[in-house]
């Protein structure tokens, strides 16, 4: 006859309130933790803050920025708390953009996907529009600005200035070669188009690497984030954060301030039109 199998006896395991309660406590802790990143920074309808102040606003955009522009309904839309928001019932104030910039070109060869067909739809619309260089410290100044004019063509009448985009230093080029081939993209965009450029940098980048002939021949847009004013003095235009809820653009976006009714070319007043 075959023995007959013994039934094994399950171990009770004895949980104490002690044990309990930090359970709990790390659920707890945990849910917080995750909401709060929820909130910050994956909620598609709520986004960073605007600093304090009386602002106009811009933002720039390039094939990072996925999916349709819709051009008559830019608008930046702020919440009690300064926290820009999608939905206009959570809105306490509603400012419409000012204009986009664009990204057109890099380098001497690459050019954006998307900046053509924005470019025009920008026009059509009537959205002030501005196109923007991404620039490579190790390739010729003077290679990469002819790149840039003849990407991005003709400028009308109304159009704001070019802007140059410095954040790096590439490996084998020195601080004194960046300046010199910033400068060649600079001055040779400022004689085809009659209109002084922009330099787009970092607060650190521009403290760090860029030169006099530059920080103080030419407006400067600083990004800082997350502050209520960036580190660095003299600016023209600052990007306050790359994470803005703005209406008509789908995701988030890079967004900037400038003081109310002035321009993007340094100190000097917006046309009353605006």
């Amino acid at each position: 006859m075959p023995a007959k199998k013994r039934k094994k006896k399950r171990r009770k395991i004895a949980v104490g309130p002690r044990t309990v309660a930090a359970v709990l406590v790390f659920i707890v802790a945990l849910a917080v933790v995750l909401t709060g990143r929820i909130g910050r920074h994956a909620s598609p309808d709520r986004g960073d803050k605007v600093p304090p102040g009386s602002w106009d606003y811009g933002i720039d955009l390039s094939h990072h920025n996925a999916g349709p522009i819709r051009w008559d309904s830019l608008y930046v839309l702020t919440d009690r708390q300064r926290h820009t928001v999608r939905n206009p019932f959570d809105a306490k104030e509603i400012r419409p953009v000012r204009f986009v910039c664009l990204k057109a070109t890099e380098g001497t060869s690459l050019c954006d996907k998307d900046f053509e067909t924005r470019w025009k739809e920008a026009a059509r619309n009537g959205v002030p529009r501005c196109a923007y260089h991404f620039f490579r410290s190790s390739k010729d100044g003077a290679l990469q600005a002819e790149h840039f004019i003849r990407s991005v063509g003709p400028l009308r009448k109304n159009d704001l200035p070019p802007v140059l985009d410095i954040e790096t230093l590439h490996r084998g080029c020195t601080k004194q070669q960046l300046n010199e081939r910033a400068l060649q993209w600079l001055q040779a965009v400022e004689a085809h188009y009659g209109k002084t450029p922009v330099v787009y940098t970092g607060a650190s980048f521009a403290k760090d690497h860029l030169g006099k002939e530059i920080t103080e021949r030419y407006p400067l847009w600083i990004a800082h984030y997350r502050k209520d004013h960036p580190a660095y003095k003299g600016w023209t235009l600052w990007q306050c954060t790359d994470r803005a809820v703005v209406k008509g653009v789908p995701g988030k976006v890079d967004l900037s301030v400038l003081p109310a009714g002035m321009s993007m070319v340094r100190g000097r007043k917006a046309p009353s039109s605006r």
